[in-house]
């Protein structure tokens, strides 16, 4: 168990690798409280950065869940223990062949920073998720898409992480690309039912049709033009000659009318404000002169943007130095401001952690799907062939789900988020549209009811009432010659994976970890003929629940959405005595794994949840004939969860409790029998208590190549 001491809890592995002169001053202006609630916010900025994976940037972090996560999925292919760590790509003779995450080591080789993409489409991005499988990744993006970076690597971006809050439950809203992603930031959907010129699911419409995009012109409404009608100022800023077209409002009929009629058209001011050349220096001015929007967005240039193609990490933490400088150089505007980084989209960069999702249709089961959902799924399937983007069309993927995409990074950067906070709430890109909901009151009819079941609104990422609190940190250099180093590069190299495949490595250590809205359960009955699950959430937040089939790992793997106090159940059809194993994952590490034989007389083991005592009570009860004896191991967190044994005579149930104040709230524990070895229940997760917590503090180390039971 490392040590939690104030300051090893805010600087965790990062120690060191703190702030450029825009951090450290961002750090040092406290927050103006005058409500201690959201109201206090009166400036919301949102910088949405290129095509970077949270596994890309951050796996190799300490206390977010990346390389050193105790839970990866298991993988479609190989040998039966095998994860997702562990990937397959064909070669041309079609042997397959084993590739893991490999380190773009630009210490050794500066070039690295400028590393080749991805494909990053609608038919590839759905090829690498696979429906949960997520096994192919580099058949589907390239071996380039294995390649991430560390913290020397980066430090600039650590340096945000350690400083501010980092999510690492983010996630793009799409299976696919750029533009496709930016509406659903921008508007909180791509048009599923394909009534305004959607369904989006490519670039068709990101830019003007003079410049060469699609005639047509999208007429759903952006958030924008709903704020503007509710009267909450808000402006783009970026430079309209160089703005790598990620601006997706030149995609709408009503701001390409605008911009046609000039000055004098009814809605110029919709171009003044969202189509406009106002750079980071206007931006500076205006955060000086105290005339900074209510809501705002940066769109940067290409060759700021951290995109592959364009850009380098080095470059993109440069221009985030820059936003930050401007949003400081007048403390009492930050001290009111929040300012949000994420990413549109992974390019095709792997992450591990599959995406929660509606469930996918599955022909071979009774109710046609793999898995099921309390929330109403409407808007979430692609049922509409896209007309503008015919290109990236494919029948067999009619019928998908759109999202949830992989996790990309988003930095929560703020007086009211400071001191290296995670934070493993769901989210995705209407989730910022959400926060502009909560503080200023604009509602966004375009958010599906799936999505704001399972999305949350960011508001669980600050803190309104403590936020003032003593931070410690230390010296970082500056950005600037790190990008114009990366600047000066003549070529983008290929990230080529060393020829045995090694698992990357997480550093150890906890970070303070934000309290979550979950309390998640899931229970096992097993008769002769069946395996039934039941999933229930008492919790405040809908939650996806994974399961996989572990003896059948080809299967399409089940989701099931179960809404806020909402249950479901799942069955597996078996015969007597067959073998189960189904693996069942959920957020911040939830995690339940039922195997053994179907039989009447099985055990039953059932886990409750003392929130209030911070502990956990197992029951075990014997249905059968004879006696039989469980034993209760702990898994993670030795010193302060005890092995415990279950003596049972026929029909005799027990109960066993832990406490959870050594290990802050996270359990493990594996229930087995000793006279047969095929029963297996693991539970492990977290409990919550409303109060904040730390992060898994067994979590870190090199990734698992197998699941550890």
């Amino acid at each position: 168990m490392p040590n939690l001491d104030r300051r090893g809890v805010l600087v965790g592995a990062g120690a060191g690798l703190f702030a450029s002169s825009a951090v450290a001053k961002a750090l040092s202006i406290d927050a103006d409280v005058r409500h201690g609630s959201l109201q206090d916010v009166q400036h919301v900025v949102i910088l949405m950065q290129e095509n970077r994976s949270f596994d890309h940037y951050f796996g190799s972090l300490a206390g977010v869940r990346g390389f050193g996560d105790r839970f990866p999925i298991p993988s479609a292919l190989g040998p039966a223990r095998q994860t997702v760590w562990t990937q397959t790509r064909t070669h041309a003779s079609g042997e397959p062949a084993a590739i893991a995450p490999f380190h773009l080591d630009t210490v050794q080789n500066f070039p690295l920073m400028a590393a080749l993409g991805t494909p990053h489409t609608w038919p590839d991005a759905q090829a690498a998720w696979d429906e949960g499988r997520m096994s192919r990744w580099p058949d589907a993006k390239t071996v380039r898409a294995m390649g991430h970076y560390r913290g020397e690597d980066l430090p600039f971006q650590f340096a945000l992480a350690e400083a501010f809050t980092l999510c690492d439950a983010y996630h793009c809203s799409m299976q696919t690309g750029t533009n496709t992603n930016r509406l659903f930031l921008w508007t909180g959907t791509n048009d599923p039912s394909g009534q305004h010129g959607g369904p989006a699911i490519g670039n068709s419409h990101d830019r003007l049709p003079k410049d060469g995009g699609a005639a047509e012109g999208y007429t759903w409404t952006a958030y924008v033009e709903r704020l503007q009608a509710a009267g909450v100022s808000w402006r783009i800023y970026e430079d309209m000659a160089d703005n790598f077209t990620d601006n997706p409002l030149a995609g709408f009929r009503r701001f390409r009318d605008a911009h046609d009629a000039g000055p004098a058209g009814p809605d110029h001011d919709l171009i003044a404000r969202g189509m406009s050349t106002q750079k980071l220096d206007r931006l500076k001015q205006d955060v000086l002169d105290g005339t900074l929007p209510q809501v705002s967005y940066i769109v940067s240039h290409a060759a700021a943007s951290e995109h592959p193609v364009a850009s380098t990490p080095a470059q993109g933490a440069d221009y985030t130095a820059q936003v930050l400088d401007a949003l400081t150089s007048n403390p009492k505007v930050w001290s009111r401001t929040v300012l949000l980084v994420m990413f549109d989209e992974n390019d095709g960069f792997f992450d591990h952690a599959p995406p929660p999702s509606p469930p996918s249709r599955d022909p071979e089961a009774p109710s046609g799907w793999a898995g099921a959902s309390t929330v109403s799924t409407a808007g979430e399937y692609h049922l509409v062939p896209s007309v503008a983007d015919a290109a990236s069309e494919k029948p067999e993927l009619i019928g998908r789900p759109y999202g949830l995409g992989p996790r990309v990074p988003m930095y929560v950067i703020s007086p009211w988020s400071r001191g290296g906070w995670v934070n493993s709430q769901v989210f995705d890109h209407t989730s910022v549209i959400r926060l502009l909901e909560q503080r200023f009151g604009v509602h966004e009819p375009n958010i599906s009811a799936w999505r704001r079941a399972v999305c949350g609104d960011l508001t669980t990422a600050f803190d309104f009432r403590r936020p003032n609190a003593a931070l410690t940190w230390a010296g970082l250099p500056p950005t600037a010659e790190r990008s114009a180093r990366a600047a000066a590069l003549k070529t983008r190299p290929p990230a080529t994976p060393p020829a045995e495949p090694g698992m990357p490595t997480q550093a150890f250590g906890p970070r303070r970890s934000r309290a979550l809205p979950y309390d998640l359960d899931v229970g096992a009955e097993v008769s002769d003929t069946q395996v039934r699950l039941t999933f229930v959430n008492t919790g405040d937040a809908g939650a996806v629940l994974h399961v996989y089939d572990r003896l059948q790992r080809q299967k399409t793997p089940r989701r099931y959405t179960v809404g806020a106090s909402s249950r479901l159940e799942g069955i597996w059809s078996a015969s007597a005595d067959e073998p189960y194993d189904l693996w069942i994952l959920g957020p911040n590490g939830f995690h339940r794994h039922f195997a053994g034989r179907t039989s009447n007389a099985a055990l039953r083991a059932s886990l409750k949840v003392e929130p209030g005592r911070r502990s956990i009570a197992i029951t075990v009860a014997n249905p059968g004939g004879v006696a039989r004896r469980v034993e209760a191991h702990p898994m993670a967190y030795d010193k302060s969860l005890a092995a415990k044994v279950f003596t049972l005579a026929p029909g005799q149930s027990a109960t066993r409790r832990w406490s959870l104040d050594g290990s802050f709230g996270w359990y493990d524990l594996r229930l087995s029998d000793p006279a047969d070895g095929a029963y297996l229940r693991r539970f492990a997760g977290r409990v919550e208590t409303g109060r904040d917590s730390v992060s898994d503090p067994a979590m870190g180390g090199p990734a698992l190549r197998t699941h550890l039971v």
